[in-house]
């Protein structure tokens, strides 16, 4: 597949040594791009308009204007597939990641040993889009990729796929369900399954989706799921 990966960074040295090391990346991998460059939040949102196909976002947490967070907010609304990655001087920005499912913040200076296999994971999680799984519903047979998967529900002779967009209720064993899924999904209660990347905050008792839905946790699951999201990220 082509990707589509946009730098948006208003040092222009940073942004053109980003670009210079993308560029390198896709030619090593053999990954057919094109690739646009944005000196702000302002600048990406004219084409985006136009344009909502971007696979790959590199953004720059602190913009004027527009801070690269923000920016993020914003296309997450509409978006659920691009990856997002940001470039931060700052590690206090990594909680702000969970709102909009990041996936990997990168310090400044950023190496490119560092970034390389940042955009490994990005073209496998794109890949892995194209993964499915085909539910029996009462309004006929629906495909449903695996990462719009936010949680699933065991209802007594049921299952409840929750997406961000849609729920589907479907006649399956929870146990049966899950040998579809793999390691980005973690059982966190007899009745709960969550898709790890759209897991926003865990406490000791319950999980908070990123679509705001909080999730029972089962009593002494909370460092396996922790340990899981680290494995992750």
């Amino acid at each position: 597949m082509k990707l589509k990966i946009a730098v948006c960074d208003d040092d222009t040295s940073q942004r053109r040594y980003l670009l210079e090391t993308v560029s390198a990346w896709t030619k090593k991998n053999r990954h057919p791009a094109e690739l646009r460059e944005y000196a702000d939040a302002k600048s990406f949102f004219f084409d985006y308009g136009e344009e909502k196909d971007f696979d790959i976002l590199l953004l720059d947490v602190e913009m004027p204007g527009m801070s690269g967070i923000e920016l993020a907010r914003e296309v997450r609304r509409e978006n659920s597939a691009v990856q997002i990655v940001f470039i931060t001087g700052y590690y206090e920005y990594f909680g702000d990641g969970f709102d909009v499912s990041a996936l990997h913040y990168l310090i400044k200076p950023v190496d490119a040993g560092r970034l390389g296999p940042v955009l490994d994971r990005a073209a496998d999680n794109l890949a892995y889009r194209e993964r499915s799984v085909l539910l029996s519903t009462a309004d006929g047979s629906i495909k449903v990729p695996l990462a719009d998967i936010l949680y699933v529900e065991s209802e007594n002779v049921y299952i409840i796929v929750h997406t961000a967009r849609e729920n589907y209720r479907t006649r399956m064993a929870l146990r049966k369900f899950e040998e579809q899924l793999d390691e980005t999904f973690f059982k966190v209660h007899r009745s709960f399954v969550v898709g790890l990347r759209h897991v926003k905050k865990i406490t000791r008792t319950d999980v908070t989706m990123t679509n705001g839905d909080v999730v029972p946790l089962s009593r002494g699951v909370y460092d396996a799921v922790h340990a899981a999201l680290i494995r992750y990220l």
